[in-house]
């Protein structure tokens, strides 16, 4: 089995560590449309998300002494941007968006490029309908299914991030699911 592509080598490591600015650069690039994904999933408003993006990538540079070289690091990240978004809504003592809220087409990524006029209207419309149905679970499920299917993560590191039980994140997982399926019944392309 081939190694994660997400592993920070001790060299990687060591250049983040002195502060090293092309190194900062490559890291950040290479990780924040995966986070900037992510939270927007969680919050449903892309000015939100991306201002927790750049929260979330100032603390990374804070803690990076914080992360164990050799170790994967989008589910050390995702516990950064977890921590991030929980503690920006106890700032605001912020309700969870309502769906008027939720109308950006950044939703779930469309892969054929080579689509008609109509097709693509109604692949925005279903992605919005994603994000929508997304929008609605309670935000642990929300938080789980979108690690899982979206950002490609473990039952084992789902239950870390969330400090749950592997049996929990997978029943949230399952409900999430559930719940998306009866959210979406009449959206025909998406699976």
């Amino acid at each position: 089995m081939p190694a994660p592509a997400d592993l920070l080598t001790e060299d990687a490591h060591a250049q983040l560590l002195t502060g090293d600015e092309a190194a900062w650069h490559r890291f950040i690039s290479e990780y924040e449309g995966r986070i900037y994904g992510y939270l927007y999933r969680l919050e449903g408003n892309s000015e939100d998300a991306l201002d927790l993006t750049q929260e979330v990538f100032y603390r990374a540079w804070r803690s990076i002494r914080t992360f164990r070289p050799g170790e994967r690091v989008l589910p050390w990240l995702y516990q950064v941007a977890r921590n991030t978004q929980i503690e920006s809504h106890r700032r605001k003592q912020h309700a969870r968006f309502s769906l008027e809220e939720a109308h950006e087409d950044i939703g779930f990524e469309v892969t054929s490029e080579a689509r008609s006029p109509v097709q693509a209207a109604e692949s925005e419309q279903a992605q919005d309908r994603v994000q929508r149905a997304l929008m609605r679970l309670a935000p642990e499920y929300r938080e789980a299914v979108v690690l899982r299917f979206v950002e490609d993560l473990t039952y084992d590191e789902i239950a870390r991030l969330q400090g749950v039980a592997t049996g929990t994140a997978k029943s949230r997982v399952f409900r999430a699911k559930e719940q998306l399926a009866e959210l979406l019944a009449d959206v025909s392309d998406v699976h």
